[in-house]
């Protein structure tokens, strides 16, 4: 496979590599049970950034962004933060990067649900000085894999839960050698009330900076869920290559 990696290409081999559209994996450094490795949420982002690029023509991967906002979880060690503000900031100059290039097409791959708010922040905020930006994003990739998967894929709360079923078998599969898989376990959140949004802190729902039940995950559903995501995203973006990025309606009455 061809190498599509920002940090291992020179600027002649960036130059020649018809590089139209860039992909930007924002992580985080923070606990993740006492299995999976701290740096989980940049690991599997990238990762599946660099299997993207190798399914679609002219994109560059970009560093991650390796701290995000994980304030939230600080109780537990080692867990690193940025501030809102201060993410959100790095995002936007980022982009602004990519726009000062030349490349106007850009696609965000989130791995952690602190970045959340600052990627929409950022992302319009860009919008609005630089109208030609076209942005697209996964914002909760653990989400969608439970939807894309087949029903039954996954055993306890649909994959779902930080360090959980979903996250742990997609680090098993990426990277087995920075986990310690005889240390999962489950803790599955039963008091959180369906339909609103609860603003916790990690810490009220769990003593041991997981949720979810990491007993139950696997390579293989490792290896499923990389599948799934790295062909929806790779196809979503073949098909706004298809459509210039146009994503006006075509039928107006």
């Amino acid at each position: 496979m061809a190498i599509h990696e920002l940090m291992k290409l020179t600027s002649s081999q960036v130059m020649e590599g018809g590089y139209d559209k860039a992909i930007l994996a924002i992580g985080s450094c923070e606990a993740h049970g006492f299995h999976l490795a701290s740096g989980t949420d940049t690991l599997v982002s990238y990762m599946l950034s660099c299997r993207i690029a190798d399914e679609v023509p002219g994109l560059l991967v970009l560093p991650p962004v390796t701290v995000g906002y994980s304030a939230h979880y600080d109780t537990f060690p080692f867990s690193l933060t940025l501030s809102y503000d201060t993410i959100t900031q790095v995002i936007y100059d980022l982009i602004e990067s990519v726009l000062r290039n030349g490349i106007n097409h850009i696609f965000l791959m989130n791995g952690h649900d602190g970045n959340i708010a600052p990627i929409e922040i950022a992302s319009r905020k860009i919008k609005e000085k630089y109208p030609q930006a076209r942005i697209a994003s996964l914002p909760e990739w653990w989400v969608i894999a439970g939807k894309l998967l087949p029903e039954g894929t996954f055993e306890v709360w649909n994959g779902l839960g930080h360090a959980g079923e979903g996250e742990s078998s997609i680090a098993y599969y990426l990277y087995p050698q920075w986990n310690q898989p005889e240390k999962a376990g489950c803790v599955v959140p039963d008091r959180l009330p369906e339909n609103v949004d609860i603003k916790w802190d990690f810490s009220e729902i769990t003593n041991c900076a997981m949720t979810g039940d990491a007993t139950k995950a696997t390579p293989e559903k490792g290896r499923l869920m990389t599948e799934a995501l790295v062909k929806c995203v790779a196809d979503a973006l073949k098909e706004l290559d298809a459509n210039g990025w146009d994503y006006r309606t075509t039928k107006i009455r």
